[in-house]
């Protein structure tokens, strides 16, 4: 597999951002850092209100933010779960896109703060999503939302935790998701993928990049099997809400969404739609 050229708007935001060291290079504290302590865009869509409380989960109190485009009551709502491996990120540093996301949705946006590891071991950040999740669905009325409307949506590490979602709630009888957005999802732990294989240097995200991400989410306790945790390894994909699926030419986990039967994460198993040329991770 050849790697698309990179779109020239994508090019031009990479170059940007001048020479980056791999991730092990620079460590992962300062990774974590760097993303946190990068500025926010000076103009983000207006919210009618934006909201902050705690969720329980597992014995800890998860944060969650609260995007209203409208005053309006009765709208769909979006659980969100931001990208990072699930080492980093947070409701600061992807506020643009949960408030892109309330904008051209039109739809009241939940953020989920999860614990991250390598502090929490998995499935720490399902756990956290889930309990979001459930409690969005409890709380609808409060919230001014339409339960019968909830999605989730998460991008790359995120897309993993709402696919993830998707599958607890079908089998535990649990909230009633009407659809799953997956933004550049890393629903798989195969490396032999053909975009992987065809792009180990890509722009943002390394073949070394993403092995150093994995170990340090998954700590002692090795490559997980669980499918709330490896979205792929799901064995039954029915029942399961809509997907939308997003990917970019220019990702290296981009195969690894449809490479195997069980890695689209959509029901009976649709293929995503075509890879958007030109555009890399995070895009």
């Amino acid at each position: 597999m050849t790697p698309h050229a990179l779109d020239p708007d994508a090019a031009a935001r990479i170059a940007s951002f001048g020479e980056i060291a791999p991730m092990r290079q620079r460590g992962f504290t300062a990774v974590r850092a760097g993303l946190e302590s990068a500025p926010l865009p000076p103009h983000m869509p207006e919210m009618a209100s934006l909201t902050e409380t705690l969720v329980p989960s597992d014995g800890n109190d998860v944060p969650v933010r609260i995007y209203c485009p409208t005053t309006a009551s009765g709208g769909p709502v979006l659980v969100y779960f931001h990208g990072g491996g699930l080492v980093m990120g947070s409701n600061r540093s992807f506020e643009p896109l949960a408030r892109e996301l309330a904008s051209a949705a039109a739809a009241t946006v939940v953020a989920v703060d999860y614990r991250l590891a390598p502090e929490s071991a998995p499935p720490a950040q399902f756990d956290d999503a889930y309990a979001a999740t459930e409690w969005v669905s409890r709380n609808a009325a409060e919230l001014g939302v339409d339960a019968e409307r909830l999605a989730v949506v998460g991008d790359s590490a995120g897309g993993a935790l709402a696919a993830a979602v998707a599958l607890a709630a079908r089998d535990r009888h649990g909230p009633a998701i009407c659809a799953q957005v997956l933004l550049y999802p890393g629903l798989d732990r195969d490396m032999s993928v053909a975009s992987i294989a065809a792009m180990p240097d890509a722009p943002l995200l390394t073949r070394d990049d993403i092995e150093y991400m994995h170990a340090l989410a998954d700590g002692d306790a090795g490559p997980p099997t669980d499918p709330y945790q490896v979205p792929a390894y799901a064995t039954d994909l029915s029942g399961l809400p809509p997907a939308i699926v997003v990917t970019g030419g220019c990702d290296p986990i981009r195969t690894g969404v449809s490479a195997t039967p069980t890695g689209c994460a959509t029901p009976a198993c649709r293929p995503p739609s075509p890879a958007i040329p030109g555009c890399t991770t995070a895009f």
